[in-house]
């Protein structure tokens, strides 16, 4: 990635030109990304600079995550002409987020606790965003820590959520988390059902995920201490075990 997209956030893939839309968690930008025009971008400013974190395309509408669980919806009347209304968090105290998904069956954006107040030591909250009407609330939904450090072979994990993703071939959650190194899969009631450690030197920092409608897997990693950002593209094989293969945009 070029060095405007070194703090490379949440990703969306958009299959209808093979291109990818990002956010930086630095400024109020919003990136289309051409993987096949030599990273050609275009970029659009949606509002102020903050720590933005992910990102989901809805429709024709984009929601941009911000750390504090606010919400920014975007809404494009022409190629340079959109418009942007943010939806604040209403809990007070301190929370903050870096994960949202979009559940179909509830109209929402589900947004995962990285640091709550709300919290359990063994449990991580989710809020539910209502798209239809703006309104927030904590979801019945919740994700059991203990069996993500059973499954990475810890005794005990302080989980950090970065990125979430839902796999549109296996409906299964992907979780990724920067701090701890990992990628999670759960089920669509919560459960854990695999947790792999990621090889730093390949996940410098990833803080992106998202799907192709075929069921490849794209993650994004920042510059971190040197180098550029990079998106990694995990083919998913159509035969076999299922495994995913690894591409490299630099």
């Amino acid at each position: 990635m070029p060095d405007q997209l070194n703090e490379i956030s949440g990703i969306e893939y958009y299959a209808k030109d093979t291109s990818v839309f990002a956010i930086s968690d630095a400024t109020g930008s919003l990136y289309k990304i051409f993987l096949k025009r030599k990273l050609a971008i275009q970029k659009w400013k949606f509002g102020k600079n903050n720590d933005y974190e992910d990102l989901q395309l809805v429709d024709s509408l984009f929601y941009v995550l911000a750390s504090s669980g606010d919400i920014t919806r975007i809404k494009f009347y022409s190629a340079d002409s959109l418009q942007a209304e943010t939806f604040k968090f209403p809990a007070e105290g301190k929370n903050e987020f870096e994960s949202m998904f979009y559940d179909e069956t509830t109209n929402s954006l589900n947004m995962i606790c990285k640091n709550c107040e709300g919290d359990k030591k063994k449990s991580i909250t989710i809020w539910a965003f209502n798209i239809m009407d703006g309104s927030y609330k904590i979801s019945s939904l919740a994700i059991d820590i203990s069996a993500i450090a059973k499954d990475l072979g810890l005794e005990k994990i302080k989980f950090k959520p970065s990125a979430t993703a839902i796999n549109p071939v296996t409906n299964e959650l992907f979780i990724l988390s920067s701090v701890n190194k990992a990628l999670i899969i759960v089920d669509q009631n919560g459960q854990v059902k695999e947790a792999y450690p990621l090889n730093p030197s390949l996940y410098k920092q990833p803080e992106g995920i998202a799907f192709t409608p075929n069921g490849d897997l794209l993650i994004s990693n920042e510059s971190h201490k040197t180098g550029s950002a990079n998106i990694l593209v995990l083919k998913r094989e159509t035969s076999g075990d299922g495994m995913y293969k690894f591409k490299k945009f630099k």
